[in-house]
This record gives C-alpha cells, structure tokens and sequence, in this order.
C-alpha cells in the first residue's frame, strides 16, 4: 500500500467535516473532480472504500480508521509547528473535535476550555452528543477526546476518570400539588420532561421510586437549558444536574421529589493514546475543572 499525502488526508478531513464533494472543494479551493480523484486514490491504495457517495457522505470502518489517521496527523504537525516556534501560533488557530453530553456542555465543561482556547490558539469543534454515545465519535476519528460514562477505554484510547455529575428530580410546588399530592405512588402518571427518546433518566428514577414505568405525557424538550426552563414553568417533573437545580430549591421555586435519592452519573475523559502537548493541555483543563465542579467518584 502506498502512503497516503498529506492533500489526500486534508481533502478526506474536510470532506467528512462538510458533508459534499462540492462544499470540500469550496474550503480547499480545488474542484469538485479534484476532491474525487484524491479520494479515490486514497483508496485504490488501500484496497478499501472509504466513503459512502451518499448526501452528505459516510465513512465506511476502513473510513473511519484513515479519518482517526488524518485527524492524528494534523495535531501532530500543529504540535511540531508549535515547538519550532516555541510554543507561539503557528500561524492559524489549531482544530480540536471534542465530543461532550449536553448536561456538561451546559454547566461545567465551557469553563474548562475557555482559557485555553485562547492561551492556546485552539479552535474547538464540540459534538454534543448523549454521554453514553459520545464513545462512537471517538471510535469513528470524529473526536480526539470525549465525556463519556464509560471507563473502559476503546482501542487507541486511554481514560481517566473525572467525577460524578448529581442530578436530582424536581418539580414545581403547584405542579406537586396538582399531580403527586398522595406521594410518588402517582409519579408514573404526572407529565414528565426528557431531553430526547435516549433519555432514560427519568425512567430510571420512577422505576427505583414507582415500581413501574411510567405511561403519562412525556415532553421532549432536546436542549439542556430549556429542559431545566421547561421543568420550572411546571411543564412536567424532571431529573436535572445540581447545577440547574439548587438554587431553585433553595429559594422554593423547584421542590425536590426524594432527597434522599439523588441520581449520580459517573463521567470519564477518554482521549487518543497520543503524545501531544496541545491534546495534554485540553486535557489538564478539563481534568481540573470537573476536580472543581463534579462530586468524586469514589464518595
């Protein structure tokens, strides 16, 4: 098998990252042909079909391995460029595909690449994706780290462990009042919020607390700020971060449905098992601030 150059990996990199062969040649100034014919002797030399010609396109497994591929070594040449010149710019922002849960991204994660996205000239591309499935992004090359809830590592990866993220089920006092006034025995018929058809939050906290699923209206509010907004205009009962929670309950505009059964996700860092100071940096940030913010694992 030939070695694949560096235009093939760029042109397979934009590719998937914008969907056509049309749009791939806009933002690499090339023709449409041109993205083809790279594509196709990028896999007349390894035998394989990469990409599915469909709209937008897919990678095949073969794709996704040479994908992992481009992506390890375009940080890799941001990483040398960057030592050249002693850790300044190297001339353009540095891409960084990151897979995050939407709960995280909206409460602790930000704080943790905003200073090194500057410090560091890293442009993120953040794939919001449910924490149980952000592992398929990082197995297909699409992202270089990901939250997950997972602690076994995938092939090429390594984990650490970053904490507990608490969520507790809350409602309203009008809507308490209206819907669970003899006790949680009735929860399984009050409306609930969930963030989408893979949510099993909710599930899994009536089935610990009813004794049974629940066969009530069921909202799909699929953003994590307005499914706490949802939740506190009384829509239906939800499970939500203690981020998006306390304070509510404290002032007694949310009232907390079992105290005492709080439901506790554990979050782990998986990155590439790859040498690289930008990849360690993001990494760090990350670590330290969920040290900050998540409750540890092991309490």
């Amino acid at each position: 098998m030939q070695r694949f150059t560096l235009d093939q990996l760029s042109t397979l990199r934009a590719l998937i990252e914008v969907g056509t062969f049309e749009q791939a040649a806009r933002h690499l100034h090339i023709t449409a042909s041109a993205v083809s014919q790279r594509v196709k002797a990028m896999e007349q030399s390894c035998g394989r079909v990469l990409v599915r010609r469909t709209t937008p396109v897919a990678l095949t497994d073969a794709g996704s391995v040479v994908l992992r591929y481009a992506r390890q070594v375009e940080l890799l040449e941001a990483d040398t460029l960057r030592s050249l010149q002693d850790g300044g710019s190297a001339g353009g922002a540095v891409p960084i595909s990151l897979a995050v849960n939407a709960d995280s991204l909206a409460t602790w994660f930000l704080g943790a690449i905003a200073g090194v996205a500057d410090e560091l000239n890293i442009a993120f591309d953040l794939h919001r994706e449910d924490q149980e499935r952000t592992l398929s992004l990082l197995r297909s090359g699409a992202v270089m780290a990901a939250v997950t809830s997972s602690r076994d590592s995938i092939q090429g990866c390594v984990t650490e462990p970053l904490g507990r993220m608490r969520y507790r089920a809350v409602a309203t006092p009008a809507f308490v009042e209206r819907w669970l006034w003899p006790g949680l025995a009735t929860l399984s018929e009050a409306p609930v919020v969930t963030f989408d058809h893979n949510d099993d939050l909710q599930d899994a906290f009536l089935r610990a607390q009813a004794g049974r699923p629940g066969a009530a209206p069921r909202h799909i509010i699929p953003a994590s700020s307005d499914f706490a907004r949802a939740v506190l205009l009384g829509l239906g009962w939800g499970v939500l971060p203690e981020q998006q929670c306390l304070a509510e309950i404290a002032d007694g505009r949310l009232v907390e449905l079992a105290a005492a059964h709080p439901v506790d996700v554990p979050l782990y860092w998986q990155r590439w098992n790859l040498s690289s100071p930008l990849l360690d940096a993001v990494s760090t940030a990350v670590r330290e601030q969920a040290l900050r913010t998540l409750r540890p694992l092991t309490a």
